[in-house]
Formats: C-alpha cells, structure tokens, sequence
C-alpha cells in the first residue's frame, strides 16, 4: 500500500501537551456551547407555551368580560340597581300621567 497510514490497536500517537490541552479545550467549548444553546432553546419553548396560553386566557375574556359572563365590577353593580330603580320610577310616573289623563277626560 503506497504511502498510506496503517492504524491498527498498537499504533502509537505522539502529541505534546500543548496540542492535547487544545483539544480537549475545544471539545468542552463545543459541548458548553451546545449545552448553553439547548438551555435557550428549552427556555424559548417554555415562554411561546406560556405566551400561548396568555393569549387564549386573554381570548376568552375579551369575549367573556362584555357578556358579562366573567362577574360584573362593583361600580357595574351600583349602576345596574340605579338603573333599575329609575326604571321604576319612570313607569311610576307613566302610570300617574296615564291616570291623570282618564281623569281629564272624564272631566271634560
């Protein structure tokens, strides 16, 4: 076989420290590499999970909160029975001017 390297179980490798301490440092650069970035990568994942969820919570109570099926605030409430009270009032009054009005016509 020509000029070619024949490796077999016995060959023997010559390298001085200074080029065996350089591999071996490149070796752990690249797996602290590769660690730091599967580290980001499973952090990325985590946030997109957690922004989709926001989303779908945010979803529903843009669409719950105006139907009032999410609960009503406070102030809502204090509204809603004023509202209510002047309602009756005003059919109060509607009823008064009714009867004042048959009682006109009777008059007359």
């Amino acid at each position: 076989m020509g000029n070619g390297i024949n490796l077999t179980e016995g060959s023997k490798v010559n390298l001085d420290v200074k080029t065996l301490a350089g591999i071996i440092f490149t070796i752990l650069s690249i797996a602290g590499v590769y660690f730091s970035l599967q580290g980001q990568i499973a952090q990325l994942q985590l946030d997109v999970v957690r922004i989709q969820d926001q989303l779908a919570m945010n979803t529903e109570f843009r669409v719950k909160w105006p139907r009032g099926e999410l609960g009503a605030l406070p102030d809502d409430a204090k509204q809603d029975l004023k509202i209510e009270y002047l309602q009756k009032a005003v059919d109060d009054l509607k009823d008064d001017v009714d009867e004042l009005e048959d009682e006109l016509e009777t008059l007359q």
